[in-house]
């Protein structure tokens, strides 16, 4: 294995390198519409602006949104937001109704105010044979009743049906095709939902049900067999399947539940880049400016293992910045503070290394032993150190919000990075180096004359 590293480093290497500059790259993603995605730098709403959408909480039937019920609302609807590839929206309450939305770099704004003002209530509901007519099963005949099956996109406004379940049976859902290559959506049910759907389909063959959603009809198909597993389809578009932003939407209000109470649009407004591009490069020159520190301090101390250190940090770069693009990561001024950040912390792990391999050149043993055992002394170090921080970097990710939860993605990858980097990389490279002849003075590692003088005094 020990042999095949140096090309695996290599070809990840120059993989991190294509996806940082080469242009139009793109990867599958099952959320955008034609199936894959382009792999880009995206910037937050403080350095590219986007859109700011107002909303008010609207009271039913006489009864007023609670201030629980407002932030249940603010909660679906973030959810809803990152769902679309949308990150680190801003989402907030303000006052005891309204809900403000700010979405950066937003490329489809109609699609996204569509999503978040719908409030998505999702019913099962039976449409009776004896009213609606049903299909005979073994004929394909359809017996006509006295009112027409509801058409997809019709409101359905008969007071007298009873829902058979609501949208909070459905345990999951997702974009699938049917048995023609049609897309619908697929879900499953809980098990009350599912013991209703198989005791009602079971009985009722032939007849319609109307697949419902705020009060219009996506879907009435007729019950061609017993659905006795929990699972289903909704069709539509007028028998062609949903379009993908269609399917889409629908399986995001599915999976993220219904909102408590309407809201409506009473506001759409661009938000203008808070700090905009001159003050990214003012940002950008400052870290560029911290980065030369870091080397030049790795170079002065530790001099050619420094060196070694500062090629591994460029690689770490590299991989950081490439990884950013693919997951992707929406980079705020914060953000790429927390990159250059993690680029000084990124060292740490070289610092421990190479201050156990300075300990041991300066009780006499030879380059290969001392550099060795200094990767072998640090390890426990390195892991304590980097396993705290993660496990903070994952608290603040499950618990905080958008914003919290995109520094601490950025802290997460820069971690798991430099460990790779730190341990794996500059130990590559430093086994090649000092197996050469001209690279074994312990002064090249950071040991001074001086330290070099009193072993040998004490040898003597």
């Amino acid at each position: 294995m020990r042999k095949y590293s140096p090309y695996m480093i290599l070809a990840i290497g120059l993989l991190a390198l294509a996806i940082d500059l080469l242009p139009n790259l793109r990867l599958p993603d099952s959320r955008a519409p034609e199936g894959t995605r382009l792999i880009e730098t995206k910037l937050g709403l403080d350095l590219r602006g986007g859109l700011r959408v107002e909303y008010q909480v609207q009271p039913v039937e006489g009864v007023v949104a609670t201030p629980a019920d407002v932030a249940t609302i603010r909660d679906i609807i973030e959810r809803r937001v990152n769902s679309t590839g949308v990150a680190e929206p801003l989402v907030q309450t303000q006052g005891r109704d309204r809900i403000i939305v700010e979405l950066p770099g937003v490329s489809d704004p109609d699609a996204i105010r569509a999503l978040l003002g719908t409030t998505g209530r999702l019913d099962f509901i039976p449409l009776p044979p004896e009213i609606y007519g049903s299909v005979d099963i073994a004929t394909g005949q359809a017996a006509p009743g006295s009112k027409q099956v509801p058409a997809q996109g019709s409101p359905l406004d008969d007071d007298s049906l009873t829902p058979l379940f609501s949208g909070d049976q459905i345990a999951s859902s997702s974009v699938a095709t049917d048995d023609v290559g049609q897309r619908v959506v697929a879900f499953t049910l809980k098990p009350e939902g599912a013991d209703l759907f198989a005791t009602y389909t079971s009985e009722n063959l032939g007849s319609y049900f109307a697949i419902v959603i705020d009060g219009t009809v996506v879907s009435a198909p007729y019950i061609q067999s017993a659905i006795t597993g929990g699972e289903g389809q909704i069709s539509g578009g007028g028998g062609a399947g949903f379009a993908f932003d269609e399917a889409n939407s629908l399986v995001t209000i599915l999976k993220f539940g219904s909102l408590p109470f309407p809201i409506a649009e009473i506001g759409v407004t661009e938000v203008k880049a808070t700090l905009g591009a001159a003050f990214l490069g003012q940002a950008l020159f400052a870290g560029a400016v911290g980065i030369l520190l870091v080397f030049l301090f790795m170079l002065f101390h530790y001099r050619l293992a420094g060196a070694v250190a500062s090629v591994a940090l460029v690689f770490y770069m590299l991989i950081v910045l490439a990884l950013f693009r693919v997951v992707p990561v929406t980079l705020t001024l914060a953000g790429i503070a927390g990159f250059v950040l993690s680029i000084g912390m990124a060292v740490d792990a070289n610092i421990l290394i190479f201050e156990r391999t300075k300990e041991e050149l300066r009780i006499g043993k030879g380059i290969v032993p001392a550099v060795e055992a200094g990767f072998s002394r640090a390890w426990n170090s390195i892991l304590d150190s980097n396993v705290s921080s993660l496990i903070t970097a994952f608290i603040l990710f499950y618990f905080g919000s958008s914003t919290i939860k995109g520094f601490a993605l950025v802290l997460i990858i820069g971690v798991l990075c430099s460990m790779f980097t730190a341990i794996t990389v500059t130990r590559i490279i430093l086994r090649a180096v000092i197996n050469r002849p001209r690279f074994a003075s312990p002064y090249l590692y950071g040991v001074g004359k001086g330290d070099l003088e009193r072993t040998e005094s004490a040898r003597g």
